[in-house]
C-alpha cells in the first residue's frame, strides 16, 4: 500500500472532479502500465480515495455497470466517449487487456 499522486490514475480536472462528486468510482486503463495496486491512496482536493481493487480484464468484459461506474450512462454512450477522447488510433477491440481500478472515498 503506498500513496500514489492522483494524476497517475486520473487523467483530468474533469475525471477528478466526477470522482469527488461520487459520479465515477472505477477507471479502466489499458494494461501495459500498472497506475495503482490495491490499497494505494491518493487525494483530490483534500479528500483521500483508497484504490480497493485492480483487475485484469478485456474491453469486451466491461458491462452496463461498468461504464456508469466510469461516468456513462450505458456501454455505448462509453464506448463513444473513448473514442472521442482517444483520437487517431484507437479502435474498440473486445480483446484489448485493461486494468479496471476502483476506488472510494474514505
Amino acid at each position: 500500500m503506498a500513496r500514489i499522486d492522483a494524476d497517475a490514475l486520473l487523467p483530468n480536472d474533469r475525471v477528478k472532479g466526477a470522482a469527488l462528486d461520487g459520479d465515477i468510482t472505477q477507471l479502466s486503463r489499458g494494461a501495459g502500465n500498472r497506475y495503482a495496486a490495491e490499497g494505494d491512496t491518493f487525494e483530490v482536493d483534500d479528500t483521500t480515495f483508497e484504490v480497493t481493487s485492480v483487475e485484469e480484464r478485456t474491453l469486451g468484459d466491461l458491462t452496463d455497470a461498468d461504464a456508469k461506474r466510469e461516468g456513462s450512462p450505458s456501454l455505448e454512450a462509453y464506448k463513444k466517449r473513448m473514442k472521442k477522447v482517444h483520437p487517431g488510433d484507437f479502435e474498440w477491440d473486445e480483446t484489448s487487456e485493461i486494468l479496471t481500478y476502483r476506488f472510494e472515498a474514505q
